[in-house]
């Protein structure tokens, strides 16, 4: 009886493995996909004489902002999304600091995703291709 449930959970821990790692090699291929999307964002904006702006970062509770060493497209109005000059794709939400404050938020890039928003549960999901349109569609004009 013991041996029949060690077999059964090593079967399971298996085949948990093996959902995990295609899971990831989905994320992979799926954030292989959207960095071109970027990369060809920044390529058109740049051939467009949009701008990048100096990019700020906003607390996880939204009371505060702060600045940042970065610049980039704001991605969405409310500035939570952005796409840095380096093609990176970067989430403008930073736990409080108090030294940040005074000398600016550290961004680390995000893996990007090819729906913004999937999974979570705030906001609408959107295409990352849709967003990136928009935001080249509007030039300059963009709030």
């Amino acid at each position: 009886m013991r041996d029949e449930q060690a077999a059964w959970r090593e079967q399971q821990r298996l085949a948990v493995a093996g959902r995990a790692a295609a899971l990831e090699a989905d994320r992979t291929a799926e954030a292989r996909q959207a960095a071109a999307l970027l990369d060809g964002f920044v390529r058109q904006a740049a051939e467009r004489g949009l701008d990048p702006h100096s990019l700020t970062a906003r607390t996880l509770d939204g009371r505060s902002t702060y600045k940042t060493n970065m610049r980039g497209w704001y991605l969405r109005s409310d500035r939570s999304i952005a796409v840095g000059e380096d093609g990176e794709y970067y989430i403008l939400t930073v736990p409080a600091s108090l030294r940040a404050r005074f000398t600016g938020a550290d961004l680390s890039p995000s893996r990007p995703r090819l729906i913004v928003g999937a999974g979570g549960g705030d906001g609408q999901p959107i295409p990352l291709k849709e967003l990136l349109d928009r935001r080249l569609e509007a030039g300059t004009r963009w709030p």
